[in-house]
């Protein structure tokens, strides 16, 4: 394990693990997942990666991002009750972008176009 790694990951260092608790009680105010986070406008190999999930788990996170939008224009956060159930670090999108992040690599390395390039309007 190199050093950057020792630095940011929460066993080994005290203020990556207080980072992690303070945006883990940030996201269960809001009943949101790390990976909710990720923008497909932004990158579109997490576009490509929600595009391979199934209906099911898109239209769960698209729910937890209307009602964390919901609860933060009313000022509020989820009750206490819905809070303490959350899981803000189950991930379900980075096995996918994983996937997705290799097989461009592979594609790339064997020299073919990339399946999709980003176009500035």
């Amino acid at each position: 394990m190199s050093f950057l790694q020792s630095l940011i990951d929460p066993r080994k260092n005290w203020f990556a693990a207080q980072h992690m608790k303070t945006l883990s009680k940030r996201l269960r105010k809001y009943g949101l997942r790390y990976d909710d986070l990720y923008d497909p406008y932004y990158d579109l190999d997490i576009k490509e990666a929600l595009n391979r999930l199934p209906r099911e788990i898109v239209d769960a996170r698209n729910q937890r991002l209307k009602r964390a939008m919901d609860l933060s224009m009313k000022h509020e956060y989820l009750p206490e009750n819905l809070q303490a159930m959350q899981t803000p670090f189950r991930s379900y999108l980075q096995d996918m972008l994983t996937l997705v992040k290799k097989e461009n690599a592979e594609r790339e390395a064997l020299g073919a176009l990339p399946l999709y390039q980003r176009t500035i309007p």
